[in-house]
C-alpha cells in the first residue's frame, strides 16, 4: 500500500516532469508542491454534522461549490449574492421546458435505400469505394432500430423497471483497447507536426492504414445490407463536426444514435457531407498485424488527413465514441480562435451559473452533474469556446456497476426503451412464469465491472435542451485521495489549477477495477490522457487563459468528502 509519504514523493516526481511548462505560475506551483503537500492539515473523520460543515466552509473564502441535493436554506444570502450570473444561459434556461416535447417521435429522418444504386445515392461509392450493398439503412428511428436488433438476434430484450431495454454482449472486449489505437503519421502533414506522439498516440504508416482501409471496404462491399448513421459532434454550430459511421449491425447504429447529436430534419441529411468517417468492421480481425508492426489482431486506426478511421476486431461500442472525442481534442485547439476540449461533466443552475466536473473514472463527475435541482448539459465530453460551454454529445454512457434507484436515481430511470445495455449481467425475471424473460443484475460483475448503458440525453428529465451554456463559474477537479495527502476541499489559483489539470491525480481503490485490492496512486493528464491528441500543456494553457478571462473559480475536491457533505 502507498503511504502518505510515498504519495507525496509521487507528486514530487510528477512536479519535476512538469517544470518545463512555459507558464511561470505552473512552474512555481510545481516547485512548491511538496511543501504544500506536507503542510496540509489532514482532516480525520469528523464526528458531527456541525464539524463537517464547519470544515467544509472554512477551506475557502471563495464562492461555495454547487452543492448536490443541498437545501438552499442552509446557504447564506451573502454567499448566494457572491455568485455571478451568465445572462445568456439564464435566458436560454427560461425558454426551456424539458417535460413537454416527445423527443423519441421527433427523431424521424429514417431512410431505407434499396437497389443497385443504394450506395451511390449517398456517395458511398465515390467517397469510400463501397458499391455493392443493395440495402442501406440510414439513420433509422429508435423504433426501427429496436425491431432490427430483435429480428437480427443481436442481443436480448431486458425487462428493466422503466421499460424494455435492448442488451448486447461485446464478447471479450468489455472496454477500449488502448494498445491497439493508432494514428497515421503522414510525412510533412499538419498532424505530424502537432500530434503528441508516444504510447498514447501511437504512430503507424500511411501504407499500413491503406491496407487496413482496403480490407474494411472490401468487407463492407461483400455485405448485402449495411447501417449508416450521419450525425454531429458538438452542440455549437460554429465548431460542430459532421460524422459518418458505417456499421454491420443495428445495435451499433443504435449506440451512435444514442451518443451523437441526431439530425433534426431531412434537410440535414440531404446536404450532409461528412467531416470524418469511421468504418467499423468489428467482425473482422487483422491477421497481418505482426508484419505491420501493430500490437494485435485488433486495430483502431485514424488518418486525420484522409478524414477516415477503421475499426477491426473489437465490438466494444465505446471505441466509436472515444475515437471522435480524440479527434475533437485535436481539432478544437487547432482552430482560430482556439477552443478547449474537456473530459468533464457539466450542468447549469436556474440562474445560469455553469459548473464543470473533471475527474477520472469513479470519482463522481456523473453523480455530481446529475443534480435534480440543476439542468444537465452533459456527462462526459464538452468544449469551451468564446460563447461558453457546449456538449459534444447527444447522450450519456454511464457505468452500471452496483447501480440502484436509490444511489443513482436519474441514471437508473434512464434505463428504458431506446437505452441500450452493454455487458450487463442478466437473470431470469421472477415475475415471468414461463422463465422466458430477463432482468438486469447490476451487482453481478462476473462478466465485467465495466457494464454500461447508453441513452439519449432526453432520458434525463432535467437535461438542458440548448446543450450550450455560459462560461463556467465553478470548475471542480474531483479526486479520490486515499492517502491523506490533499485537503478535503481547496480553492486553486490559475497556476495550481493548471498543475492539477496536468496531473489528473486520483487513487484507484478496491472495486474500481478488477484486481485492485488496495489504494494505488494514478495520474492521467487533463483527467483523460488516453484521449488527448496534442501535448497536454496546450490544453492547460487554454484552461488558464479562459479561467482568467472569464473569472472562473477552480477547486480541488475529495469526492467522498464532498458527497458526505452534500447527500
Amino acid at each position: 500500500m502507498f503511504s502518505r509519504k510515498a504519495t507525496i514523493t509521487l507528486f514530487q516526481r510528477r512536479s519535476s516532469s512538469l517544470l518545463g511548462h512555459p507558464n511561470a505560475q505552473a512552474q512555481n506551483y510545481c516547485r512548491s508542491l511538496s511543501v504544500c503537500a506536507r503542510s496540509v492539515v489532514h482532516v480525520p473523520k469528523l464526528c458531527s454534522q456541525q464539524q463537517r460543515r464547519a470544515t467544509f466552509d472554512s477551506v475557502s473564502d471563495a464562492p461555495p461549490l454547487p452543492r448536490h441535493h443541498l437545501d438552499t436554506s442552509s446557504v447564506s444570502l451573502q454567499r448566494q449574492q457572491q455568485r455571478f450570473k451568465s445572462s445568456a444561459a439564464a435566458t436560454a434556461t427560461s425558454q426551456v421546458d424539458c417535460n413537454h416535447i416527445d423527443d423519441r417521435s421527433s427523431y424521424n429522418v429514417s431512410q431505407t435505400l434499396t437497389g443497385p444504386n443504394a450506395c451511390r445515392s449517398i456517395n458511398l461509392d465515390k467517397s469510400l469505394g463501397i458499391f455493392s450493398p443493395n440495402t442501406v439503412y440510414r439513420n433509422l428511428t429508435f423504433q426501427e432500430l429496436f425491431e432490427h436488433e430483435q429480428n437480427n438476434n443481436e442481443g436480448i430484450v431486458a425487462n428493466a423497471k422503466y421499460g424494455p431495454t435492448f442488451s448486447v454482449d461485446t464478447g471479450k472486449f468489455t472496454g477500449r483497447s488502448p494498445q491497439d489505437k493508432w494514428i497515421v503519421r503522414n510525412p510533412g502533414s499538419e498532424s505530424e507536426q502537432h500530434v503528441d506522439w508516444g504510447s498514447v498516440n501511437q504512430e503507424t504508416s500511411p501504407e499500413v492504414f491503406d491496407e487496413l482501409y482496403d480490407k474494411a471496404v472490401k468487407h463492407m462491399d461483400k455485405l448485402d445490407k449495411i447501417y449508416v448513421f450521419d450525425g454531429f459532434c458538438g452542440a455549437n454550430p460554429k465548431s460542430q463536426k459532421k460524422v459518418r459511421f458505417i456499421h454491420e449491425m443495428a445495435w451499433q447504429q443504435h449506440f451512435v444514435t444514442n451518443m451523437f447529436i441526431r439530425p433534426s430534419t431531412s434537410d440535414d441529411l440531404n446536404t450532409f457531407e461528412p467531416d470524418f468517417t469511421i468504418i467499423n468492421a468489428c467482425s473482422q480481425v487483422n491477421e497481418d498485424w505482426e508484419r505491420q508492426n501493430l500490437n494485435s489482431e485488433v486495430a483502431v486506426a485514424f488518418n486525420i488527413e484522409k478524414k477516415c478511421a477503421v475499426i477491426f476486431g473489437t465490438w466494444y461500442g465505446g471505441e466509436n465514441k472515444k475515437g471522435i472525442f480524440s479527434l475533437m481534442n485535436y481539432w478544437l485547439p487547432m482552430s482560430t480562435p482556439a477552443m478547449l476540449p474537456m473530459h468533464c461533466s457539466a450542468n447549469v443552475g436556474k440562474g445560469g451559473d455553469t459548473a464543470l466536473f473533471f475527474g477520472l473514472s469513479g470519482t463522481g463527475k456523473t453523480t455530481l452533474s446529475a443534480d435534480p435541482h440543476r439542468y444537465l448539459i452533459g456527462d462526459d465530453e464538452h468544449g469551451w469556446d468564446d460563447d461558453g460551454i457546449f456538449n459534444f454529445e447527444g447522450g450519456c454512457y454511464a457505468k452500471t456497476i452496483n447501480l440502484s434507484e436509490q444511489n443513482e436515481p436519474d441514471i437508473f430511470r434512464a434505463i428504458k426503451t431506446d437505452a441500450m445495455l452493454e455487458n450487463v449481467a442478466m437473470e431470469q425475471d421472477g415475475n415471468d412464469s414461463n422463465n422466458e424473460s430477463f432482468v438486469p443484475n447490476f451487482f453481478d460483475t462476473e462478466k465485467t465491472q465495466n457494464g454500461r448503458v447508453s441513452y439519449p440525453i432526453h432520458h434525463i428529465d432535467n437535461f438542458f435542451r440548448p446543450q450550450m451554456a455560459g462560461h463556467p463559474e465553478n470548475i471542480i477537479f474531483l479526486t479520490c485521495d486515499a492517502f491523506g495527502v490533499l485537503p478535503p476541499v481547496s480553492k486553486l489559483s490559475p497556476g495550481q489549477a493548471m498543475y492539477h489539470f496536468l496531473s489528473g491525480y486520483t487513487a484507484k481503490v478496491a472495486g474500481t477495477e478488477r484486481g485492485v485490492k488496495e489504494p494505488t496512486a494514478t495520474f492521467s493528464g487533463c483527467f483523460g490522457a488516453a484521449f488527448m491528441t496534442l501535448c497536454h500543456t496546450r490544453y492547460a494553457d487554454l484552461l488558464a487563459e479562459k479561467m482568467k478571462k472569464h473569472g472562473s473559480h477552480a477547486y480541488l475536491g475529495m469526492v467522498h468528502f464532498i458527497l458526505y457533505q452534500l447527500l
